[in-house]
């Protein structure tokens, strides 16, 4: 009779909840492989439920596959509400039928996960661009607008030119056919991954600008209007890297 420490070995190359090795095993009266078997099961139907989950984002990206369609580029931006720093989108192509496991809108996803999850991106993508407005820009333009210009240029930063464009609640001024998605980050795989792409990357810039800025906890709330960065406007005025039209720097300095 083998042993529970052989079996749990030999359940963990089962890869299917209708396997014919559970049948057999449920004959074995140890508590240890019943709990063995439980627990493979348990991580079977994960994986299926993960799969199906999966499949269901990649349903806008399957209709155009079904037209001929396969350089999808994924468009989607982080930044739009902080106080400081830049608005970054990122534009993603990813393979035909590409699923990254624990891939999602990136505000779903355990940051403690975030740069696994990113850097899967970066290994599986066909083309990766990012597009960066500083608030300088934000203030001359407005935030919107800004949104658009990063977005723009993460799509002219691809190194192959995209046939159709997923993007996420927006509409863009360019030649190539588009579809936006409300909440397009949590329906379609393509914009989830610029999603996680955008955020890690404006993360990053936030942590960099912590070292240079310290006082207004950056590297922890990314420029939104915590608690700590307005106990810091207050304690160290406003830095070069805040939004000026937006309030409440904006009455905080003359002129923007």
């Amino acid at each position: 009779m083998p042993t529970i420490k052989e079996i749990k070995e030999c359940l963990t190359t089962i890869d299917r909840l209708d396997h014919p090795l559970f049948e057999e095993l449920i004959a074995d009266g140890r508590a240890g492989v019943q709990a063995a078997i439980s627990k493979r099961k348990r991580e079977l139907q994960k994986q299926v439920e993960e799969d199906l989950r999966l499949e269901k984002m990649l349903t806008y990206e399957k209709e155009l596959y079904a037209q001929g369609i396969q350089l999808i580029a994924g468009v989607d931006e982080v930044g739009r509400g902080p106080l400081a720093g830049p608005v970054v989108a990122a534009a993603v192509i990813l393979p035909e039928n590409c699923k990254i496991l624990g891939l999602n809108d990136s505000k779903k996803i355990p940051k403690s996960k975030h740069q696994a999850i990113y850097q899967a991106v970066l290994d599986q993508a066909l083309s990766v661009g990012i597009g960066v407005k500083d608030n300088q820009v934000i203030d001359q333009v407005n935030i919107y607008e800004a949104t658009k210009l990063a977005m723009l240029e993460a799509i002219q930063e691809l190194d192959q030119q995209p046939q159709h464009l997923l993007i996420d609640a927006m509409k863009l001024d360019v030649p190539i056919s588009q579809t936006s998605i409300i909440k397009g980050d949590a329906n379609s795989l393509s914009i989830a991954a610029a999603s996680i792409v955008a955020k890690v990357t404006r993360d990053q810039m936030m942590a960099a600008y912590d070292q240079e800025y310290p006082g207004y906890d950056f590297g922890q709330n990314a420029g939104y209007g915590t608690t700590k960065h307005l106990e810091g406007l207050e304690k160290h005025g406003v830095t070069p890297i805040h939004r000026r039209s937006f309030e409440p720097i904006k009455s905080m300095t003359d002129v923007y």
